[in-house]
């Protein structure tokens, strides 16, 4: 029987997924950082009570940040966001000395946090979050987060999806 933090954690990994969904099939970018940012509060819970810390950092930087981005994106901003992703990954490495995985983590993270301050296009934004969402893919397989696995191919799913109908 599972423990009760598992079906918890999972618990939050199914509102991710529920939320994400929601939020990749916004058509104006604002839409989508709101709705984003409760999705990644939600799988940042998760993999936090799953003991996978480089991606609840990585997720609870990107809700803070998509909150943010709603009303501020200028440069200072994101070299903050980027700053604070790269200063939670070298702590993670030379103070924690967490596993070489961590790199994946915070790769995607870096690039979500990039699209989302930078990229104002909502096509734009997708293209490049199938790199981030195919990393994050990777990353929740490596660390058997059974939802988190979810969420990264719903997302890519998602993504692939919203792309073709905007081709056709």
């Amino acid at each position: 029987m599972e423990s009760l933090t598992s079906v918890i954690a999972e618990g939050f990994g199914a509102l991710a997924v529920v939320f994400n969904f929601i939020g990749y099939r916004q058509n104006e970018v604002n839409r989508y950082r709101a709705i984003s940012a409760v999705a990644l509060l939600c799988v940042s819970i998760h993999f936090f009570m799953l003991d996978a810390m480089a991606a609840g950092v990585g997720c609870l930087i990107a809700s803070v940040r998509n909150v943010v981005a709603l009303k501020y994106r200028s440069a200072l901003i994101l070299y903050f966001f980027v700053a604070l992703n790269i200063i939670f990954l070298l702590i993670e490495w030379f103070v924690l000395k967490h596993d070489a995985i961590i790199f994946i983590a915070y790769t995607s993270s870096l690039i979500f946090t990039v699209g989302s301050i930078v990229i104002e296009d909502a096509k734009r934004i997708r293209q490049w979050f199938l790199l981030a969402e195919s990393l994050g893919l990777i990353y929740a397989v490596l660390v058997g987060s059974l939802f988190g696995t979810i969420f990264n191919l719903s997302n890519l799913t998602s993504i692939v999806l919203k792309l073709y109908r905007e081709r056709h």
